[in-house]
C-alpha cells in the first residue's frame, strides 16, 4: 500500500511517497512564480500550483504499481483567496497569505465590528493574511471580480478540485478564512452576510482525513494515478505539519521554523483568546482544535540575510563561526513582511541593533537566529499566560535543520526540544491523513504513534537559558520604541 502527500508551499509543491510502514520512497518538488508587483502584495497563478503537482505526481510514482497506490492528500499554504466563475475559470491570481495590502479591511473589521464579536463568531480577529479581508478588498477594489466570484476556496482545495472534480475544504484550512464558527465548525452566517457572499460558493466541509472523491479522468491522464485512487482533503500547512511531527495529543507543542514561524499547541478543547487577540484558534487536522501564532518571517530571515545580503548558500558554513550561545550583543528585529502574532502590525520592519566596531558578521547572522527565536517565545509566553504548562516541543521545518538553531531555540523558549525520525513536515502529514482516509489505520493518533518517534532530545542550557531570558526583555522593548518609526518608513 502506498500513500502520496503533497504539500503546497508558497515558492514550490513537495510531493512523497510513503507505505504503510512510515518507509518514504520517494520525494519530488517543484518551484513556481511568485508576483510581488507592489509593495506588500504577493500573488501567485493557481495553474502553476496545478501544473507543477500534476508533473511532480507523474514523476513521483513512476516505476511503482500504480495498483498499489490507495489514497492523496493534502497540506496547503493557508488563507490564499482562490475565485473561480461559473465556468471553473480563475478569475485573478491569488491572493496569498503573506499579502499585506488589507489593513484597511482589517481595521474596519476589528474596531468597527469588533474584536470580541469576530471572535465570538470565528474564534480569531481580522489579520492581513486571512481570506475574509481579501474579499472585501476584492469587492471594494475589484468589484467585477466580486460578482463574477462562483466558487471562494482556499489553495490546496484549488489542486484537490482539480484532481476529484469535488469542491471540498476542511475545517483546519477554513478556520483561517475568518468566516468559519471554529468551535461548532460550520460556516458562519453572520460574516457570510457582512461580506455579501452566499454559502453557495463555499466548498463543503469534512474532517481532514476524510475521503472526498476519487481521481477523475482527466487528473488520472495528467499525474498517472489510478482513477480508483481516493482523494483525502487535507488541511492547512500547520496542522498537516503538526501531524507530521506527532503533534497531536493535548497540549503536545511543536515549533515550525519555516518560512514564517509558528508555535502550535494541540488541544483536546476549544480555547479563545479574548485577553489578548493574539493567538489563532483553529481545528486541528487530526480532529480536534489547536492554538497558534505565528511569526512571518522565520527560516524567511535567515534566507534574506543569507542569500540575498551575504550573497551565500552555504548555511551551515555561515553559522560555524557563532559564539557562545546568550551572549551576543546585537539584535535583530525579524519583521521583514510585517508582523502577525502578537504585534497584528503590517507596518512593522525589520532590524539590526547594537552593533559596534567589534561586531562580526557572524555576530550578526546570530542574531537573525536569535531574533526569530524571541519573536516564536513572544507567541509561547501568551500560551503559557492562558494556563497552558508547555515544557517539551517537537521542531521541524527548514531551519530546524540547524543544530545550533535547536539548541538556541531550547534556551530561549526554555523547552526540551525534539526532532523526529522522519522530517518531512507537512508532505509526511498529508501522506499519514491519505494513509487514515484510505482506511490503512483507524484514526490520526493511531498513525503518528506507529510511525513517528523522537530521535534526538535538546534541554536548555541553564546558563544561556539565564542569559536569554533577559536579553529577551530588551527584545520585548525594541518594538514598543520602534513601532511609530515603522510607520514613518
Amino acid at each position: 500500500m502506498l500513500f502520496v502527500g503533497v504539500d503546497l508551499g508558497t515558492t514550490a509543491v513537495k510531493m512523497l511517497l510513503m507505505d504503510k510502514k512510515g518507509s518514504i520512497k520517494r520525494v519530488v518538488s517543484r518551484e513556481y512564480p511568485l508576483y510581488m508587483n507592489e509593495n506588500g502584495w504577493s500573488d501567485q497563478e493557481p495553474d502553476d500550483w496545478r501544473a507543477a503537482s500534476a508533473d511532480g505526481i507523474k514523476e513521483l510514482i513512476a516505476g511503482f504499481d500504480p495498483d498499489e497506490i490507495q489514497s492523496v492528500s493534502f497540506s496547503g499554504q493557508m488563507h490564499g483567496l482562490v475565485l473561480l466563475d461559473e465556468d471553473d475559470r480563475v478569475i485573478r491570481r491569488a491572493i496569498l497569505w503573506n499579502d499585506q495590502r488589507t489593513s484597511a479591511e482589517c481595521d474596519y473589521l476589528n474596531n468597527e465590528i469588533g474584536k470580541n464579536r469576530l471572535i465570538d463568531h470565528t474564534a480569531n480577529i481580522a489579520l492581513t493574511g486571512f481570506t475574509a479581508p481579501k474579499i472585501l478588498w476584492v469587492k471594494k477594489n475589484e468589484p467585477e471580480n466580486f460578482k463574477r466570484a462562483a466558487k471562494i476556496m482556499l489553495p490546496k482545495d484549488y489542486i484537490a478540485y482539480k484532481l476529484s472534480g469535488v469542491f471540498a475544504t476542511d475545517y483546519s484550512d477554513a478556520s483561517g478564512m475568518l468566516l468559519l464558527d471554529v468551535k461548532n465548525k460550520k460556516w458562519d452566517s453572520f460574516m457570510l452576510e457582512l461580506l455579501g457572499i452566499d454559502e453557495g460558493k463555499l466548498a463543503k466541509l469534512y474532517q481532514s482525513y476524510e475521503t472526498v472523491g476519487t481521481v477523475c479522468e482527466r487528473a488520472s491522464r495528467e499525474t498517472g494515478l489510478p482513477r480508483s485512487v481516493k482523494v483525502v482533503i487535507g488541511g492547512g500547512d500547520q496542522a498537516v505539519g503538526a501531524v507530521g511531527s506527532g503533534t497531536v495529543v493535548n497540549n503536545m507543542c511543536s515549533v515550525s521554523l519555516g518560512t514564517s514561524g509558528v508555535v502550535f499547541v494541540a488541544s483536546d478543547s476549544f480555547k479563545a483568546d479574548y485577553e489578548k487577540s493574539a493567538l489563532h484558534s483553529f481545528c486541528h487536522a487530526a480532529g480536534k482544535y489547536h492554538m497558534m501564532g505565528v511569526t512571518l518571517a522565520a527560516a524567511g530571515s535567515n534566507k534574506w540575510w543569507v542569500e540575498n545580503v551575504l550573497n551565500e548558500t552555504d548555511y551551515a558554513k555561515e553559522q560555524a563561526e557563532i559564539g557562545e550561545l546568550g551572549h551576543n550583543r546585537v539584535f535583530f528585529l525579524p519583521y521583514l513582511n510585517g508582523e502577525r502574532t502578537p504585534k497584528n502590525d503590517p507596518d512593522a520592519r525589520g532590524a539590526f541593533i547594537g552593533m559596534s566596531m567589534t561586531t562580526k558578521r557572524s555576530d550578526m547572522t546570530q542574531a537573525v537566529l536569535e531574533g526569530v527565536t524571541f519573536s516564536l517565545r513572544d507567541i509561547l509566553e501568551i500560551v503559557r499566560n492562558l494556563g497552558i504548562n508547555v515544557d517539551t516541543a517537537r521542531i521541524i521545518g527548514g531551519g530546524a535543520k540547524s543544530p545550533i538553531w535547536r539548541q538556541m531555540t531550547a534556551d530561549i523558549l526554555n523547552v526540551r526540544v525534539e526532532t523526529v525520525n522522519i522530517t518531512e513536515g507537512p508532505a509526511l502529514g498529508a501522506a499519514i491523513l491519505a494513509a487514515v482516509g484510505a482506511g490503512a489505520f483507524a484514526s490520526v493518533e493511531e498513525a503518528c504513534k506507529a510511525l513517528i518517534k523522537v530521535t534526538n532530545i535538546y534541554t536548555p542550557n541553564k546558563e544561556a537559558a539565564e542569559c536569554y531570558n533577559r536579553r529577551y526583555q530588551i527584545y520585548k522593548k525594541l518594538y514598543d520604541d520602534l513601532k511609530d518609526t515603522f510607520k514613518l518608513i
